[in-house]
Order: structure tokens, then C-alpha cells, then sequence
């Protein structure tokens, strides 16, 4: 059963607005859960999350603004650099595809002269249309995105994981076409790499994917189960929060909930837009602040 969810932010509301409104969705949330501290007090971290830009110099396609995300970047960086985050992540997909890599790097290099803005550090999760045209060195390459697009970091008492899924059944890496959205997959190194990495952690454990890993076909990692298993034997995981389907959503699974944030680039217009700050409580409860279309969350710790 899912928890219930927080009410829809449309607009940016004030910060304390949110938190009156989220901590009446306390009420009615399963009873193996802790209580989430209080509203007024500090988070122990603060991330800003922004994810499915597709930003592309191309006519608008069905629902998808491809230009109009550069503006709409703009505002975002404005508020992260308003909130001073310890850090900002792009869940993916930030740039759509284009006929040619040197125009796809055009694209690349005009939206994150955009995101260079931000003054907190940066961290880019890879998205298949990030690699539709170009290979993973050369985003790299015109980006501040590491070179290898699977990595963890520190900060203050969190351990933080970025994965990976532009990969095919047979284990390569999406590049130059070569791939289809529906077969996403960590590779068995990567899978290793990551039940090493959360062995020697002794912090609490946030993951940041762009393809889903709940249950949500066609968008999941098709070996999202065996992935999940990995976090969940860890004991560590918090929450994942991923993007790819484009839409607001939710599910809660063996303990870790899974996010999935709204799509930049869906609708036309400045309120057609998506974004959030996310606060991490010392107590491992989570508060997800959104704007513009991203609804606002409240995710409680489970009881161990």
C-alpha cells in the first residue's frame, strides 16, 4: 500500500507553507513508520534535484518544449543557488537527440553553460538520450559530469550513490544508437561495484538513477529486482530517486521508497516546468520540496 502523498505544488510555494501542509500528511502513513522530525527543524543535508530537461533547438513534439527547457533551467539554478544546497543532482536525460553528434554537442554546451550557473557541485546521472548520438567520454567531455558515470560521495553524514543503467542485455554501453530505451541494465560490474560500495559504508544511503528501479515496465532496469536485493540486503538505503517516465509518482519497497521526479520538458510555459529541493533529517526522514509541477513528498523512515 502506498503512503500517502503530499499535496501538489504548482507554484513554488513559501517553504513554510509546505512544511504546514506536508505535516498534515502525516496522519494515515503505515504504522512501521517513525515520525519524521519537526517541521521547523534544520535538515542535516540539502540536495536540489532537476531531471528530464531534453533541451534540443527543435520545434516542440506532442507534449515535449524542447527550447523552452532552457529557460525553465534558468529558474531552477535561480532557486538552488537561493537555497545553497550541498549539492545538485540532473537525474538525466538532459539533452535530447539530435541528427548529428556536433549539433547534439552544440545543444550539450549551450544548457550547461546554463547549469554551470549553479553554485553548488554538480553531479549528472547518465540518461539514454544523453548518449542517444554521443558516447559517455564524449558528455563527459563537455560537461562537469565524471568520466566514470558510476561513482559515490560523502557528504556530511549521508553516503551518496550514482548509478548507471545505459546498458544493454549484452552488457554495453548505450552510445551512437546503439541501444534500445526499453533494455536498460546494470552490468555485473557495476552490480559488484555497488555491493562492495555500500559494504564499506557506515552511513546512511541515498541512490540517484534516471531509468527506474521499481516496478514500472517499460521504464524500469530490467534487472531492477536483482538490484533492489543488493539495497535491500545493505540495510542502508533510504530511498532512490530517479527520473525517465517523465511523470510524478511513488512506490514504497521493502522498506526503501522510490521517487520518481516530473519531467522538465513536458508542457509549454514556466508552470509547466519541475523541480525540487530535497532535505534529509538526521533521523533519515526525507522532505521533498517541489515547484512548479513536482509535488511536494514527506518520507518517513521505517523502523528497523
Amino acid at each position: 500500500m502506498k503512503p500517502q502523498q503530499s499535496l501538489v505544488n504548482p507554484d513554488g510555494i513559501s517553504r513554510r507553507a509546505f512544511l504546514q501542509g506536508s505535516a498534515l500528511c502525516l496522519a494515515g502513513l503505515g504504522s512501521g513508520a517513525v515520525l519524521a522530525a519537526e517541521p521547523e527543524v534544520k535538515p542535516a543535508l540539502r540536495a536540489g534535484l532537476v531531471t528530464d530537461l531534453h533541451y534540443g533547438d527543435k520545434a516542440a513534439a506532442g507534449t515535449r518544449y524542447y527550447r523552452e527547457t532552457f529557460g525553465k533551467l534558468e529558474e531552477a539554478v535561480a532557486r538552488f543557488n537561493a537555497e545553497s544546497p550541498a549539492f545538485v543532482v540532473e537525474l538525466g536525460d538532459l539533452i535530447d537527440k539530435a541528427t548529428t553528434a556536433e549539433e547534439e554537442m552544440t545543444w550539450l554546451d549551450k544548457i550547461e553553460a546554463v547549469f554551470a550557473r549553479t553554485k553548488a557541485p554538480r553531479h549528472y546521472v547518465l540518461g539514454n538520450h544523453c548518449v542517444a548520438t554521443l558516447t559517455k567520454e564524449e558528455f563527459a567531455a563537455h560537461t562537469a559530469a565524471s568520466h566514470t558515470p558510476h561513482y559515490s560521495f560523502n557528504a556530511g553524514e549521508f553516503h551518496l550513490v550514482i548509478l548507471d543503467a545505459c546498458f544493454t542485455s549484452k552488457g554495453e554501453p548505450y552510445a551512437r544508437g546503439n541501444f534500445d530505451w526499453k533494455d536498460s541494465n546494470i552490468p555485473a560490474d557495476q552490480m559488484d561495484w555497488l555491493r562492495e560500495d555500500l559494504a564499506r559504508t557506515n552511513k546512511p544511503v541515498i541512490i540517484f538513477a534516471h531509468q527506474r528501479l521499481d516496478d514500472h515496465a517499460p521504464h524500469s532496469v530490467l534487472n531492477a529486482p536483482a538490484v533492489r536485493e543488493i539495497l535491500q540486503r545493505s540495510g542502508k538505503v533510504l530511498a532512490v530517486f530517479q527520473g525517465h517516465s517523465h511523470a510524478n509518482d511513488y512506490q514504497q519497497i521493502a522498506g526503501i521508497h522510490y521517487c520518481t521526479l516530473v519531467a522538465m520538458v513536458e508542457g509549454s510555459g514556466a508552470e509547466s516546468s519541475g523541480y525540487a529541493m530535497l532535505d534529509i533529517m538526521a533521523d533519515g526522514s526525507l522532505r521533498l520540496e517541489g515547484f512548479r509541477r513536482q509535488q511536494n513528498r514527506q518520507l518517513l523512515r521505517e523502523k528497523a
